[in-house]
């Protein structure tokens, strides 16, 4: 993966650059060693590395510009990062860059049950803001599976879901507002505790913007009641193109489940052997989950089954009670995890119209075969959202680059189909060399526009989403 060189006048001046820093931060907030930089040389795509000039993590939104207004009179790129679960390298730094992370901004900031939101600090995690509100019978809807650890920071960046957005969206449909610091230390406070904002929906714009143009400090987020209960089924195919055949009927049929989730016999058996959740033992297995009173539960899951039942299903069954149930998403959850106990994986992330499914399934098969590449899938079926995971041997050389090209073979094939590049990882450096075969020149020019509007000298977030050349010679004319 080609990065910029350095640029070798903030490299000379990096003491000068430190020393500002540590007038404006703690001095524990100011990370300089090489051997403590390592620590945030990649994010969770592990296969490129690249240690930063030096890490901060500020408390405050006030440190925040700080650091930004710094960093830009001196012509320092920036890196923001979350908790570096992005599995896109959204977060991989430049070795001329500072790392700017919100781990250490984690307050809950207000709570208003009334009017159902809450206002958090973005460095909270995922499942702690649910954390923060379950006790009044609230929860927080967006879910990845990383959700124990990743960021409210990096969800609003990548526009993240998880296995519960077929019915409640990814972070877009959750996010009612945001304070966010531009490159030159100024501070926004775009949308609120109301539906909408008046003028332009620069909100809608900042919500999977990765990072290009501020750093978002502050979250405010839409919380909903609990449901009165929910019950997942398992249902398990003897073929993967099956199985997606169920999942497009399902949604055909007006159901509307709370997940479809979708996994196949590698899969499957990774999840098994880690969780113990009691799957059956087949080649592709779907859970779905539904929401609601008793009768609304029986009466979905009824028509579900009925459904299932026309594709001849090898195991159907639904969680008798809530250990069940619990266990059932343990698995789901602990996917990424269990696989990467027994092989070296490339997750990838498009998303497809759910009537593809049967197709690009038996596709992706065909191309695993093609490139003698194990593939392993895990997937928000519902909406279509895909994550093969490409087996491959990290210590064999030319391993990546096979996988490289075989994940971008099967990335075109989800455009191809009419989906896109990216449901929920986002862009970051491992698509951006793919955003010309979904996107027109003009098209690209467009968004690259909007990103000099809010970072004119391209300082924020270097060499990711769009293709380099063209970053790059952006980044060039603006010094």
């Amino acid at each position: 993966m080609q990065m910029p060189e350095p640029n070798a006048t903030v490299l000379s001046a990096r003491d000068r650059l430190l020393a500002r820093l540590r007038e404006v931060l703690p001095e524990e907030a100011v990370i300089s060693d090489p051997a403590e930089t390592r620590a945030y040389e990649c994010d969770a795509l592990t296969a490129y590395r690249c240690p930063p000039l030096a890490a901060v993590l500020p408390g405050t939104t006030e440190e925040v510009s700080a650091v930004l207004r710094i960093c830009h009179e001196a012509g320092v790129p920036v890196v923001p990062r979350g908790a570096g679960t992005s599995l896109a390298g959204g977060s991989l730094p430049t070795a001329d860059c500072v790392v700017l992370g919100v781990s250490r901004m984690t307050e809950v900031l207000e709570t208003n049950y009334a009017d159902r939101y809450i206002r958090v600090q973005t460095g909270r995690t995922n499942l702690s803001v649910t954390g923060a509100v379950e006790e009044n019978d609230f929860f927080y809807a967006p879910d990845p599976s990383s959700q124990l650890a990743c960021a409210i920071a990096g969800n609003v960046a990548m526009n993240s879901g998880g296995a519960h957005c077929l019915k409640y969206g990814v972070t877009t449909n959750n996010l009612l507002g945001v304070t966010m610091v531009l490159m030159d230390g100024t501070v926004l406070d775009l949308g609120g505790a109301h539906l909408d904002a008046g003028g332009l929906d620069l909100l809608g714009l900042v919500c999977g913007s990765e990072g290009q143009l501020g750093v978002v400090t502050e979250a405010t987020l839409r919380i909903l009641r609990k449901p009165e209960g929910a019950r997942p089924v398992l249902i398990g195919f003897d073929a993967n193109e099956t199985a997606g055949a169920c999942v497009s009927d399902i949604i055909r049929s007006g159901i509307l489940p709370v997940a479809i989730e979708f996994m196949d016999r590698p899969c499957i058996e990774a999840c098994e052997a880690f969780a113990h959740a009691g799957y059956p033992m087949c080649e592709a297995l779907l859970i779905v989950e539904v929401e609601g009173s008793e009768g609304e539960i029986a009466d979905q899951l009824q028509r579900i089954v009925a459904i299932a039942e026309t594709h001849k299903p090898v195991a159907l069954r639904e969680a008798g009670d809530a250990d069940e149930a619990a266990r059932i998403w343990l698995g789901r959850k602990s996917a990424f995890g269990a696989m990467g106990q027994i092989n070296d994986y490339m997750c990838l992330d498009g998303t497809i119209p759910v009537s593809s499914l049967p197709e690009v399934l038996r596709r992706m098969g065909e191309l695993s075969r093609q490139y003698g590449l194990g593939v392993a899938n895990v997937f928000h079926a519902g909406d279509g959202n895909m994550h093969p995971l490409i087996l491959y041997n990290a210590n064999e050389p030319g391993q990546l680059e096979l996988c490289e090209e075989l994940g971008a073979e099967i990335l075109k094939l989800c455009v191809e189909v009419g989906g896109c590049l990216t449901g929920e990882h986002g862009v970051g450096v491992e698509k951006r060399e793919l955003m010309l075969h979904q996107y027109a020149p003009a098209d690209l020019e467009a968004q690259m526009a909007v990103k000099d509007v809010f970072d004119p000298g391209w300082l924020l977030n270097p060499a990711k989403v769009f293709p380099l050349a063209s970053s790059e010679a952006r980044r060039m004319a603006a010094e």
